[in-house]
């Protein structure tokens, strides 16, 4: 008997996105060590400070010149991400597995609590409330993982 494998299409999405952002020339620092690393890693001399910019407030630096890049490698992960799910019609392909996905990542198993993963969605209750496909594939991945 062959076992059909299932995938996970928000899964293979995120490491999809995983893998450019990490490919993408940036570096992480937490002290003066590894911020001098990451300043050799991009090319540039510790002290060429004004050639960077930071991402946000996790340690994380990119060249300024690559800004504008890095800012259109997230508008198009948003976009795609924004197009799977407006796709699913159903809520039973894509928006369940990215649920799924999402509460266990945020332990809703233990918590039963949903906030966690809209946040890292990016989705309020208004969202769901609009979008009954995104309800009944909130609602099913719930169920699946009680």
């Amino acid at each position: 008997m062959n076992k059909k494998s299932v995938v996970n299409k928000y899964c293979e999405m995120k490491k999809v996105h995983q893998a450019e952002v990490s490919a993408f020339p940036m570096f992480f620092a937490f002290d003066s060590e590894q911020f001098s690393e990451g300043m050799t890693k991009l090319g540039l001399a510790p002290d060429d400070t004004d050639e960077i910019c930071k991402l946000g407030t996790l340690g994380g630096f990119i060249r300024k010149t690559d800004a504008s890049a890095f800012r259109e490698i997230l508008k198009r992960h948003e976009q795609e991400l924004t197009a799977a799910i407006a796709a699913d019609k159903t809520g039973e392909g894509f928006i369940y597995d990215m649920f799924c996905y999402e509460l266990a990542n945020h332990e809703f198993g233990y918590t039963g609590d949903i906030a966690d993963t809209l946040d890292a969605l990016d989705l309020t209750q208004q969202d769901l409330n609009k979008n009954p496909a995104l309800q009944h594939g909130l609602q099913k991945a719930c169920s699946a993982l009680k």
